[in-house]
């Protein structure tokens, strides 16, 4: 089994920067991918970022919608994924879950059910 726990969410204005942290703790994986999804209050869920780990490499992907404002790392010394939210809109309010794909396969970063293990979820809300 494997734990996430993610921080970091509050209430910023527009144009303010967030940054939220996924604590992972439990099984560990040669590779796996971590993402970063949200949900508003009303939509589906959808992918915003995410990175696949390897032994010697972290490949990331991003929403088109956020591409250029946030950016997905690892902090090894921490043992955490974090995203960086900057230049948040009222249009990034949403719940922020992290998630671990324990098999990461090509092209699947977008994709919920590729998801095995994820986070309780942050609150994130931009006002205007």
């Amino acid at each position: 089994q494997v734990q996430l726990v993610e921080s970091g969410g509050g209430l910023v204005q527009a144009g303010g920067s967030l940054r939220l942290s996924c604590a992972a703790s439990g099984r560990t994986f040669t590779s796996y991918r971590m993402g970063w999804f949200r949900q508003a209050p009303g939509k589906e869920r959808e992918f915003v970022a995410a990175i696949t780990i390897t032994w010697n490499s972290g490949t990331t992907y991003y929403a088109d919608s956020v591409k250029g404002r946030f950016s997905i790392s690892r902090d090894n010394d921490k043992n955490t994924v974090d995203l960086q939210m900057n230049s948040l809109n009222p249009e990034d309010t949403a719940v922020y879950f992290c998630a671990v794909d324990s098999n990461p396969r090509a092209g699947t970063y977008y994709y919920d059910p590729s998801y095995d293990y994820w986070g309780q979820g942050t609150q994130v809300t931009v006002s205007s």
